[in-house]
């Protein structure tokens, strides 16, 4: 005899509340061992697998590669060994939400069922719960994927928008359409409910770092061979962002209802581009690091987000975001602000140019643009200035002190 567990999907982390299927690593009928990856998933922050809760045959996979589920949706159901349930609800293993004992509904019968996230997107598209049941379905066990929904939608569109025969239109030809991978799609969503709730504005100050270029130079490959990191002027930038918060710590908080939550700690999220799109791993307790120290995190949480080996961990708990649009030659840019953040600070390309120092003599100095983006519900322009006037003096500063 056996007894059938639902597998749901688990929280991933303190803020995230849904994740998209990237891909099944067993298929129905195969067996699955506790522990054993049974799938992969993607959210704004991370790629992640979810383990099997329990042993026994994978019956029914639930959800579809490109469905969105919100935390606690169905997954798939595992039949195990009877006799296993008691134990398993004492010890209260993740995914597991329900406990069934008959036999799973037919092909036919699942078709009935449309989860949350496919009931919103009907509503939004004025899509009754007749006509959603006669859309033609792909997922498994019959199934309505969120894939199914959107292809009806995009067709039922297309008809109803169709040109008359004489009026004059692209050929399928010159247009290409392109799916949003799941991390695109979070990372958009991400980005629209930060821009729209939070009253954007940015401040930004030219920076002289020619003394950090010059040690940089200097001292890069014993820096190199001493601490097995490379010193970029990323870790110089993150020590000075850490003081300057000493100074001015409501850029380094959140905003919950009407309270401001500030930090005493500074986890410095940092941007890095990767194959999908951009990935925001975060030096946790950059207030207590030293150049070498920070240069080997930093060092360290990007080749793991290029290399698609970071853990839920890596991407949470962010109080304020760096990211560098210098690297690709870009002199200033004004990025968005990572909810619920309420700052970011962006670095342009350094540049070589003449200038004009206070005893009127020309000199020339290495420079860089550096942008502060702030939530204006909690931060002052006048507040938001103080701070980046006071990250410049550090930075301008003699950066032997900080080594």
């Amino acid at each position: 005899m056996t007894e059938e567990y639902q597998v749901t999907l688990p929280k991933l982390g303190e803020s995230i509340v849904s994740a998209t299927i990237v891909q099944w690593f067993k298929k129905e009928g195969d067996q699955i061992n506790l522990d054993e990856p049974l799938l992969e998933v993607s959210t704004d922050k991370v790629n992640s697998e979810i383990p099997s809760p329990v042993s026994g045959v994978l019956h029914k996979i639930l959800a579809s590669p490109d469905q969105e589920l919100q935390v606690g949706e169905a997954l798939a159901v595992i039949r195990i060994r009877q006799g296993q349930v008691s134990a398993i609800e004492e010890s209260g293993p993740p995914g597991i939400v329900e406990v069934k004992r008959e036999a799973a509904p037919a092909g036919s019968e699942m078709q009935g069922f449309f989860s949350p996230a496919l009931l919103r997107l009907a509503r939004e598209n004025n899509i009754s719960l007749d006509e959603l049941e006669k859309v033609p379905t792909t997922g498994a066990g019959g199934r309505l994927s969120k894939r199914d929904l959107e292809l009806y939608i995009e067709s039922r569109s297309a008809l109803k928008n169709k040109p008359c025969p004489m009026t004059a239109k692209s050929l399928p030809t010159d247009v290409e359409r392109i799916k949003m991978s799941g991390m695109r799609k979070a990372i958009a969503d991400n980005m629209v409910r930060s821009f729209y709730e939070a009253p954007h504005a940015t401040l930004i100050t030219e920076v002289d770092v020619t003394p950090i270029m010059h040690v940089i130079r200097q001292d890069k490959e014993a820096f190199l061979a001493k601490h097995g990191s490379k010193l970029t002027i990323t870790s110089f930038v993150a020590r000075a962002i850490s003081k300057a918060l000493k100074e001015y710590p409501l850029l380094n908080s959140s905003l919950e209802g009407d309270t401001i939550v500030v930090k005493k700690f500074v986890n410095l999220g940092i941007a890095v581009s990767v194959d999908q799109g951009i990935m925001v791993p975060v030096v946790k307790n950059c207030q207590d690091k030293t150049i070498p120290e920070l240069a080997k995190a930093i060092g360290d949480v990007s080749a793991r987000a290029r290399s698609n080996k970071l853990n839920p961990s890596d991407v949470q708990d962010g109080t304020i975001t760096l990211t560098n649009f210098g690297i690709s030659g870009v002199m200033t840019g004004i990025p968005i602000i990572r909810y619920p953040e309420v700052a970011i600070l962006g670095l342009g390309a350094i540049q070589r140019k003449v200038v004009a120092l206070e005893d009127d003599t020309m000199a020339i100095r290495s420079v860089i643009n550096v942008s502060l983006t702030f939530d204006h519900r909690v931060i002052d322009g006048m507040y938001g200035c103080g701070f980046l006037n006071s990250l410049r003096e550090h930075l301008e500063k003699d950066p032997e002190e900080d080594k």
